[in-house]
């Protein structure tokens, strides 16, 4: 493919992802993924190409853009080596028109960014959402301590993680494959360690989706005690039985969860946990610089509706903990209004539990908990509260 062909072929798959995005359709990667599937033309170099032009402009873009087209013109303002390529040759797109319409700048849809700046994420804060991520590990002890991995990795702030450039294929790696490492990013890292598992104890994972906590716990815990995964999402908790085998997780149950009466398959477990996590459901604000096209799917209908789920699953996780046990309240969310904002209502209803400062080499203090961010921390965003049930 030509330069300028892969601009065209960018802006087609553009077209693809704002459709998806507007009727919350199938994610960007899977979108392109699925372009080049019928396309056996395109080298490995086209792929890479047409995939980094999809996501520049994907960054470029604030609010949902209204033509792949339009989008790249947008990128093409801020980078002329690609506005040259709208030439009109062959394969190319049509030449650049005075007048013709070019997605809006920013990074997110103006509503958003106030939602944002009233929770302090404003500047670089803001900005730094929208960078590149770069490639966490996390050592997986139940495989043993020290991997051999093909490249060094450089260490983070959580106890096992190592950190390598965006783009590495660590799952071409003997490591992964034979479960040593797993990726997750530092900030995820940090909230498991946060929570404390211990072997030998009743842990819950209440959110755990496909898992990547979950088999975090399961180190933590040495494959000794009870570790329940839980999820309404049977597609995804499916996933996790292949990636526990992988990572020799062997204390893992799991149970799919009936949405709105999720308390009464776990009847048996109220009150009767050592730690329970709630990764609960949430907008991913802190995950914009691996899913920049999720600020395009989410409006103030569903924030609502994951705010009301949050509150929700918060009281259930309290349910299940022991007297004297403890909580951990985890949003990948920089919004105040999932993350600090719902634990102040929780210690509000329940003044007989409290709240323990997270002891992290990262992060900073935010309402009840500590939030870590991109800009300031170089993870993901998250918020994580840690909160102690009355003996």
């Amino acid at each position: 493919m030509t330069p300028a062909a892969r601009v065209q072929a960018a802006i087609e798959v553009l077209d693809l992802a704002i459709a998806a995005a507007g009727s919350r359709g199938a994610p960007a990667d899977r979108i392109v993924a699925e372009w080049f599937r019928t396309r056996r033309f395109a080298g490995s170099k086209d792929r890479r190409a047409v995939r980094d032009l999809l996501f520049r402009a994907i960054r470029a873009c604030g609010p949902l853009p209204p033509s792949g087209r339009a989008a790249m013109l947008r990128l093409a303002q801020e980078d002329s080596t690609i506005a040259a390529l709208f030439d009109g040759s062959r394969h190319a797109p049509e030449p650049i028109h005075a007048g013709e319409p070019v997605a809006e700048g920013g990074c997110a849809p103006a509503w958003l960014e106030r939602r944002l700046a009233a929770s302090d994420i404003v500047g670089e804060e803001l900005t730094a959402l929208l960078g590149r991520a770069a490639l966490d590990l996390r050592i997986n002890t139940l495989r043993g301590l020290e991997p051999v991995l093909p490249e060094p990795g450089e260490p983070t702030q959580a106890r096992l993680g190592l950190r390598f450039p965006a783009g590495t294929q660590v799952e071409q790696w003997d490591a992964w494959l034979c479960g040593a490492v797993e990726v997750q990013d530092t900030a995820s890292q940090l909230a498991c360690e946060v929570l404390g598992a211990q072997p030998g104890e009743t842990v819950i994972d209440l959110c755990a989706g496909a898992g990547g906590k979950t088999l975090a716990l399961a180190a933590a815990m040495d494959n000794r005690g009870r570790l329940i995964a839980c999820d309404v999402d049977r597609a995804r908790l499916s996933r996790l039985a292949p990636r526990a085998e992988r990572a020799g997780a062997a204390i893992i149950e799991t149970r799919l969860l009936d949405p709105g009466r999720e308390s009464a398959a776990l009847d048996d477990l109220h009150g009767a946990a050592d730690a329970v996590l709630v990764d609960a459901p949430c907008s991913g604000s802190g995950t914009w610089r691996r899913n920049p096209e999720a600020r395009w799917r989410l409006d103030e209908a569903e924030l609502a509706r994951t705010r009301a789920i949050q509150q929700r699953v918060l009281e259930l996780g309290a349910s299940l903990v022991r007297p004297g046990g403890r909580l951990l309240y985890v949003v990948c969310s920089l919004l105040d209004e999932e993350g600090a904002d719902p634990v102040e209502r929780f210690l509000a209803a329940h003044p007989d539990w409290r709240a323990e400062p997270p002891a992290l080499a990262a992060g900073r203090p935010r309402g009840q908990g500590l939030r870590l961010t991109p800009h300031y921390d170089g993870t993901d965003g998250f918020f994580v509260a840690r909160l102690v049930s009355p003996c």
